[in-house]
């Protein structure tokens, strides 16, 4: 059976309809006969939306308990037995309460998916987890329910389900989405015009990189080499030089004019030694075009203008930034330049802006030769000076200066010969040489017209010219392949040397390094692949590029690395002499492997250690701590069955309270060990409500003295988002903590006052205090301080309460009290609005689709 497929309807905000969009879907699919189902769908109470569940099949929710209220959740144990083609599942980010098969309801979906199920779901921007910190900047509002991007980015169909804010607030004020008394306060405050813009614009942009995903993926798949100017994509060309900041600086403000700009920056090495770049400049300007948000990339081309248009339309850029050319006027002699060729060959769906800098015409030094590799322009006029150039000389010799003399002649032809030979190389200069020679015993050496040569010293002088022409020939070649393997060796060493500097910035993902290979050689995929032995088949550990081979035998190039792994490359046949620098790549690949596998690996190391300590102190917790109250217990229990003794109605009161006081602490440790559980396992679920620390605080009071503490909490306090019930066990922890250590005649002080988007709990004690390198210590799980008693319990109450308070989004500290003893600060969020009648608005914004 196959996966099902997945669509999702994605919205900016609650209310734009994504519920509704989805309804509509399943009455489409019910009228074409398709088996469609209702699993999870929440209309919240909206009658457009509650009507369109008419006529649609919904499968009864499971009930479930949680903290004495009763809860209904999809049961996906039902869909599954039910079997349905499409399934609807409603709000993909929420939370599954405790006890439930699956943490989130994303989870629920896969399993659908993996039962071959398609399912149709709902979610907002809001709730994409890398979105989760912008969410919070705009709308001040911290996002407890997510959903990882990939799950979404996974789906078969992305659907924007779009509303202008105006349209939005028009439909709130029309009581669309909201009840009547809910309506003001949604308008004032998630839903003013500002969040709903920028909300909009975050949503816009995410589903535009989504499509441009599936562009790309379908350019690649049909071999669409022409591009498709859907997004502005900016390459900037790089030479090494000073210029090159310039240049980005331009490339990003042309990419800021339209949405979604991307910044492209590419240097290209050539295997011709043509190049004069600085390492350091380069990477300045790696660090430059990487502060400014776009991507920097290196790769080898023999022809510059070839190889960067050849990348530009690779990434389907639109257009592409260069430089000036720094060289002087006299040396265009040699050729247009890279701006005027690109410029030339781009065509019309490529726009190419040449930018002036202060580097402009003054000049870059004489080319360095281009060595064995001379080009076929070059290779083509060695050998027309080399064949033909004799023949014109004959004829300028013959009838315009007929008496220059034998010796003048043959300076004249070994002239053409040295320059065939810096053109074209060896085997231009060699026919430069023969066809001289003949020509200068046919035209020139007595008896003219003739091979035949009367006096032997012309003879020496032929032999001689034939000698000296073939002696610079091969001088001339032997200094062109030396430079050539130079500017090979130089080209391969950037290479290396890049890779160097990625393992240096601490570079080592997988892919990262993949999709670096892939650029550098012009391929369509790279994969690296192991197995585990000689007759196990070859399994892919990571791979970039569309259709990855999936044996080293089905590549255009395969690198072996060691005895069970090679690097896979599709595309084309590389050249001999590129293995070396791929093999450096491929052994780098594997040692990236390992590093990351090591890494998981001492994760996990971390982790036992982790929990073998906790065990070990466990241990010992239980075989004292938990046994203090348990003998004081017994003992009590002795005495009062003893039948020797007869005790007075006093002394059994005092018993059944020493009972009563030893089952209640070990009630406390036997909870604070459970809620570490919780907290080292992460499965502490809070449930974000909207609450007055006035109601909880004094309810965490119950298990401290009369009189011990003052309590100094405002009225006037705004409301804070958080769990009421982790709440007040963190208050209960931290304030029996302070009155464990605290004077018996200094009563803890309990206060709490708003500081701009917070409010802060503090709870001041007059004890010993703690020194400031401990202040943190005595969060950690097991910790107690100073001599504190083994009877204090096992060191948990702080830790428990830190967890909790992370867990709903505060945090807790430790301070000195002026004048002697300990402050922990609690900060909590403080609700949007920060009324009580706007807490189901703001409950609903969040998790509402």
């Amino acid at each position: 059976m196959g996966r099902g497929k997945l669509r999702i309807y994605l919205g900016a905000a609650p209310g734009v309809g994504k519920t509704y969009a989805m309804l509509s879907e399943a009455h489409r699919r019910v009228e074409r006969g398709t088996d469609c189902v209702v699993a999870f769908v929440e209309h919240h109470d909206r009658p457009r939306t509650e009507v369109m569940l008419h006529g649609l099949e919904q499968i009864r929710r499971k009930d479930l308990e949680y903290r004495d209220t009763s809860f209904t959740e999809m049961d996906i144990d039902a869909v599954l037995a039910r079997s349905p083609k499409v399934v609807l599942v409603d709000e993909l980010a929420h939370t599954n309460i405790p006890g439930s098969r699956n943490a989130k309801r994303w989870q629920d979906v896969e399993e659908l998916l993996a039962a071959g199920i398609d399912v149709i779901s709902t979610v907002n921007i809001q709730h994409l987890e890398s979105l989760g910190d912008v969410v919070e900047s705009i709308t001040g509002v911290r996002q407890q329910e997510t959903v990882p991007d990939e799950v979404v980015r996974r789906a078969d169909q992305v659907e924007l389900v779009d509303m202008s804010p105006q349209a939005l607030r028009r439909r709130m004020a029309h009581g669309n989405i909201y009840k009547p008394d809910k309506v003001d306060a949604a308008l004032s405050n998630y839903f003013r015009p500002g969040n709903l813009t920028a909300l909009r614009e975050l949503a816009l942009l995410w589903v535009a990189d989504r499509v441009d995903e599936y562009l790309n993926a379908y350019r690649s798949e049909h071999e669409v080499s022409t591009i498709w100017g859907s997004r502005e994509r900016i390459v900037v060309g790089l030479t090494g030089g000073p210029e090159g900041r310039t240049l980005i600086r331009r490339a990003a403000r042309l990419a800021e004019k339209g949405a979604g700009g991307e910044v492209l920056a590419v240097y290209i090495a050539r295997t011709d030694g043509l190049t004069s770049s600085s390492p350091k400049e380069l990477a300045v300007q790696r660090g430059l075009v990487e502060d400014l948000g776009g991507t920097f990339h290196h790769v080898v081309g023999d022809d510059i203008p070839v190889a960067l248009l050849a990348f530009a339309r690779g990434v389907n850029a639109t257009q592409i930034v260069l430089g000036v050319s720094r060289r002087k006027s006299w040396q265009y002699v040699f050729g247009p330049g890279v701006g005027a060729t690109v410029a030339r060959d781009s065509g019309p769906d490529l726009d190419v802006h040449l930018i002036t800098h202060d580097e402009a015409g003054k000049g870059r030094g004489l080319p360095v030769p281009r060595g064995a590799r001379l080009g076929r322009t070059r290779i083509i006029w060695g050998w027309l000076v080399g064949a033909l150039g004799p023949a014109l000389l004959t004829v300028l010799l013959t009838h315009v200066a007929p008496e220059v003399g034998l010796a003048n002649d043959m300076l004249l032809y070994l002239s053409l010969t040295v320059a065939a030979a810096l053109l074209g190389g060896l085997l231009p200069a060699l026919a430069s040489a023969v066809v001289g020679s003949l020509l200068l015993n046919w035209f020139f050496t007595p008896p003219v017209h003739t091979l035949t040569i009367a006096d032997p010293k012309n003879i020496v002088a032929i032999a001689i010219f034939i000698g000296v022409a073939v002696s610079v020939a091969s001088v001339v070649d032997l200094a062109a392949r030396r430079t050539h393997q130079a500017a090979r060796l130089r080209a391969e060493s950037e290479i290396l040397s890049f890779l160097a500097g990625n393992v240096l910035r601490g570079e080592t993902s997988l892919e990262a390094l993949l999709e670096r290979v892939r650029e550098t050689f012009g391929m369509v995929s790279v994969a690296l692949l192991e197995r585990e032995s000689e007759v196990d088949p070859w399994t892919c550990a990571g791979s970039v590029g569309s259709r990855p081979c999936q044996d080293p035998d089905d590549a255009d190039v395969g690198v072996p690395v060691g005895d069970h792994m090679a690097l896979a490359l599709t595309g084309r046949v590389l050249p001999a002499e590129d293995r070396r620098v791929l093999a450096a790549f491929a052994v780098q690949s594997a040692v990236v492997l390992d590093r990351q596998r090591l890494r998981r690996e001492a994760d996990q190391a971390k982790e036992l250690a982790e929990g073998n300590r906790i065990r070990t102190a466990l241990l010992a917790a239980v075989s004292h701590d938990l046994r203090t109250p348990l003998a004081g217990i017994k003992a009590s229990v002795t005495s009062l069955r003893s039948d020797d003794v007869a005790w007075s109605e006093e002394d059994e009161a005092e018993l059944l309270q020493a009972i009563e006081e030893g089952a209640d602490r070990l009630d406390l440790l036997v909870g604070n060990l459970l809620d570490m559980s919780r907290l080292q396992t992460g499965t502490v679920t809070p449930l974000i409500r909207e609450v007055d620390l006035d109601e909880v605080v004094p309810m965490a009071l119950g298990g401290v003295p009369e009189g011990s503490v003052e309590l100094d909490i405002p009225e006037t306090l705004p409301m804070v988002s958080v769990d009421k019930g982790l709440l007040e066990r963190v208050v209960a922890n931290v304030v029996e903590n302070a009155v464990k250590y605290s004077p018996e005649d200094e009563p803890v002080l309990v206060s709490a006052s708003a500081i701009a988007d917070r409010v802060e709990v503090r709870v001041v004690d007059r004890g010993r205090g703690v020194p400031d390198e401990a202040k943190e210590r005595i969060f950690e799980p097991f910790q107690r301080y100073g001599d504190a008693p083994r009877g204090a319990g096992v060191g948990l109450g702080l830790a428990v309460a830190r967890g909790f308070a992370e867990a709903m989004g505060g945090t807790i500290s430790a301070e000195d009290t002026p004048g002697g003893g300990l402050t922990m600060v609690l900060s909590l969020r403080v609700a949007a609005g920060g009324a009580g009648e706007d807490g189901d608005v703001r409950k609903a914004a969040a998790g509402s689709s």
